[in-house]
């Protein structure tokens, strides 16, 4: 609790002489691969486990909690399974979405330096088939962030840029200070609470290429209340993952961070020694 006090004390400092805006889409080109099957993936796992000794290592925790508590009822593959439990663990679920916001910097920067692409495709393959299962009609959130008082207009069309959480039984407390309350409605995301090991409070995953309208802003002093409204996605499924893919153009928004200079400043705290 004192760690989290002293990062949303730094934060506080640096808000209060940079502002943060939800940036309007930037269109590039990129592949999509929603409907890259997993039989596809085998060539990119050895690769990758090479130059991401990370992933490698999450990977094999997570397959052995997999095998630990028996298949559980769901209707993902093993390999989608697993996949949701390693970005579910300690530290990966950060390494993987600073790598995933890096690599939207550029197609060459994806290419080459992105070594979580595996992950990547059976995440994106994993929600949909659960958005399936649950039969998801698409889902209102609340999200609040202390210590930050995010700017945006009415009409514009932003995105996450990264696999984002959101519980889907969000208490709002009072924030000393600056404050974002966030009302997301999201029709892309899907529940992975099954698959924690309660240590943290998971919800619904909200994939990067999801687009949401800013329909409403209401500003009342250091407050911000912000609605998001699923507006469809931006491509495919978001990536181009697999090698030799052929499965055409379509349009992708620039990584659009809605907290991007809060988790800017958050990995300044951590790299400090704050966190």
């Amino acid at each position: 609790m004192a760690a989290l006090a002293h990062t949303l004390a730094l934060l506080t400092m640096l808000m209060a002489t940079k502002a943060i805006e939800l940036k309007p889409l930037i269109i590039e080109q990129i592949t999509g691969c929603r409907s890259a099957p997993s039989k596809d993936l085998p060539p990119l796992k050895r690769p990758e486990f090479q130059q991401n000794p990370l992933f490698a290592q999450v990977w094999a925790k997570a397959t052995d909690e997999w095998q630990r508590r028996g298949p559980p009822e769901s209707p993902l593959s093993p390999e989608q399974a697993i996949a949701i439990m390693a970005y579910m663990m300690k530290d990966m679920y950060k390494e993987f979405n600073a790598a995933l916001r890096m690599a939207g910097h550029s197609t060459r920067e994806h290419q080459d330096n992105f070594h979580f692409k595996m992950l990547h495709v059976l995440l994106t393959e994993a929600l949909a088939v659960l958005r399936d299962a649950q039969k998801w009609n698409c889902k209102e959130l609340l999200h609040q962030v202390c210590g930050v008082q995010f700017k945006a207009k009415r009409g514009d069309t932003v995105h996450f840029g990264e696999f984002t959480s959101m519980s889907l039984n969000e208490t709002t407390g009072n924030c000393s200070g600056k404050e974002t309350l966030l009302q997301v409605y999201t029709c892309e995301g899907a529940d992975i609470s099954s698959f924690s090991d309660n240590s943290q409070n998971w919800g619904v995953l909200i994939p990067p290429f999801e687009i949401f309208e800013v329909t409403k802003v209401t500003e009342t002093g250091d407050k911000a209340v912000i609605q998001l409204h699923s507006a469809g996605t931006d491509n495919d499924g978001g990536c181009d993952d697999l090698p030799d893919d052929t499965t055409g153009g379509s349009i992708s928004m620039a990584p659009f961070h809605l907290g991007g200079f809060l988790l800017a400043s958050t990995a300044l705290a951590m790299t400090t020694g704050i966190l």
